[in-house]
């Protein structure tokens, strides 16, 4: 029972004198949550896998340097290291999470898959592709916060926690950015629409 009332700091400070035990229990308190908010961005098991993987190694290294000073926060830290990981994974693949393992990513809600013919598919993909080109022309924080709500489905209070900054700041560049993608749509003459 004792155990289980450890703190996190507390079990960092018993890791860099040495327990192994100790890294193991943190990383078993936090692993689900972690998985899960990075499977959440990627939709994708073997890269969230290996995003996990990366994370925790540059926990320990950062750790291991005694860079670590974030006093009792420590899973928002490493939520961020995990943030920051997909973050430059989609930097250097230049290209954003995808919903279902399929071609398509869904930023429209509304739109529904089901029961669509091969030409709905074909204008539906087209309209991804589309956003998808919108998108990558926003500013970078725009960017940032337009994937974490659409295709990752965060709040803005998670979204506020992992980006750093207030949640009038989250919302207020998803305002900027939708008025940004309205504009491009204009000037592309876009239409996002099925009909």
């Amino acid at each position: 029972m004792h155990t289980q009332l450890v703190g996190d700091q507390e079990l960092i400070r018993q890791y860099l004198r040495g327990s192994e035990a100790a890294f193991q229990k943190l990383i078993l308190r936090h692993k689900n949550r972690v998985y899960t908010y990075i499977f959440m961005l990627v939709k994708d098991e073997h890269l969230a896998e290996d995003v996990f993987q990366d994370t925790f190694i540059k926990v320990i290294n950062t750790l291991k340097r005694g860079k670590y000073n974030e006093e009792g926060k420590f899973l928002p830290w490493v939520m961020r290291i995990a943030h920051n990981l997909v973050i430059d994974h989609y930097r250097k693949k230049n290209k954003m999470p995808i919903v279902d393992g399929g071609e398509h990513f869904d930023i429209l809600s509304t739109i529904k898959r089901t029961d669509m013919n091969a030409e709905e598919n074909l204008i539906l993909s087209q309209i991804h592709q589309d956003l998808r080109c919108l998108v990558d022309q926003l500013p970078r924080e725009q960017q940032e916060v337009v994937r974490l709500r659409h295709f990752a489905g965060l709040s803005f209070k998670d979204i506020a926690e992992q980006t750093g900054v207030s949640i009038n700041t989250a919302l207020g560049r998803m305002r900027y950015a939708l008025i940004n993608l309205r504009k491009l749509m204009e000037e592309h003459r876009i239409v996002l629409t099925k009909g």
